[in-house]
C-alpha cells in the first residue's frame, strides 16, 4: 500500500487526475504501477488502477492476472472493479471507501446505485438510456465466434 500512496501523493502535484495510485503485486513483486491520468490523458478511463493493470499486462505479456493483488488508494469505481475482475487479479487491497471520495465530488455510489437498479430491471432512474437494436445479426456473429476452433476466452 506503501507505493499507492506514493503515486497518489505525487499525482497530487502533477494534477493529473485525482489524489489515486495503484500497483499489481505478485509474491511481494511489483509488476504494474498506475496513477490517475484522466486530466493529463483526456481519458475518463485512465484511472489509476486502469493505468496499473495495463501496466502489469504489458510487463508480463498476457492480459490473465489470475494470482495477482492490487492495493489501491480507494476501493475502485465500478468500472476499475470490472476490470479487476475480468483481468483475474485475485485480491483487491483499498485504503478508502465509496463514501471517502463521495465526499471529494466523484460520483462512484451513483454508479454502483444505476447497476444495482439494471439488474432488479428498475428503470425507474434513467442515467443513461438503454436500447437493445439489431440483436439478430449480432448473435449472427456471436455463432461465427462460438464456430470458431480458435477462439479465445479470457
Amino acid at each position: 500500500m506503501d507505493v499507492a500512496k506514493e503515486l497518489a501523493m505525487e499525482n497530487l502535484k502533477t494534477n493529473c487526475g485525482g489524489p489515486f495510485g495503484a500497483c499489481v503485486v505478485k509474491d511481494n513483486k511489483i509488476i504494474g504501477k498506475g496513477i490517475n491520468k484522466v486530466l493529463c490523458d483526456n481519458d475518463p478511463t485512465a484511472h489509476a488502477e486502469i493505468v496499473a493493470i495495463k501496466d502489469a499486462c504489458k510487463n508480463i505479456n498476457s492480459y490473465d492476472l489470475s494470482g495477482y493483488e492490487i492495493y489501491t488508494t480507494s476501493y475502485p469505481c465500478p468500472m476499475c472493479l470490472s476490470a479487476i475482475i475480468w483481468s483475474n487479479i485475485d485480491k483487491i487491497y483499498y485504503g478508502t471507501t465509496t463514501n471517502d471520495v463521495e465526499e471529494l465530488g466523484f460520483r462512484d455510489h451513483r454508479i454502483y446505485d444505476y447497476i444495482s437498479q439494471l439488474m432488479k430491471n428498475d428503470d425507474s432512474n434513467k442515467m443513461i438510456e438503454n436500447k437493445c437494436i439489431d440483436r439478430e445479426s449480432i448473435i449472427q456473429i456471436f455463432k461465427e465466434f462460438k464456430e470458431k476452433d480458435d477462439k479465445t476466452i479470457y
